[in-house]
């Protein structure tokens, strides 16, 4: 009799201990713009006082300015390769490839008030 009831309470141990590693919160996923400024920041180093914070008013302010969704990721993902704006061709569908040069003119003063005054 007291071998099955301690068999029984190690089966039911084990079966709580295999509940809970099942029910173990999902590891949650990177924020976007930290991602975004962990990329960037080592392509500002040497260049900025302060990368990390070149690298998110880039994100806030510059990359924000542009609406089109293509646009913007190909601008960030231009930032995070070079370390500077830039928007390559082909990373734009070719029916917004004319957009390309807008795109820079709205960007402009936002990305020169991140280069040089990120604080503001």
């Amino acid at each position: 009799m007291l071998l099955r009831l301690c068999a029984a309470a190690f089966v039911s141990l084990l079966t709580v201990g295999s509940v809970q590693a099942q029910v173990r919160t999902p590891s949650r996923l990177p924020d976007p713009r930290s991602e975004f400024v962990r990329q960037c920041a080592p392509r500002m180093l040497g260049r900025w006082e302060h990368p990390e914070a070149v690298c998110g008013c880039l994100h806030d302010h510059a990359a924000a300015a542009v609406e089109d969704r293509d646009l913007r990721e190909a601008l960030l993902r231009g930032i995070t390769e070079t370390g500077v704006p830039t928007i390559e061709t082909d990373w734009v569908p070719v029916s917004k490839q004319g957009e390309i040069g807008p795109t820079f003119t709205k960007i402009a003063k936002p990305t020169l008030q991140c280069m040089f005054d990120p604080a503001k």
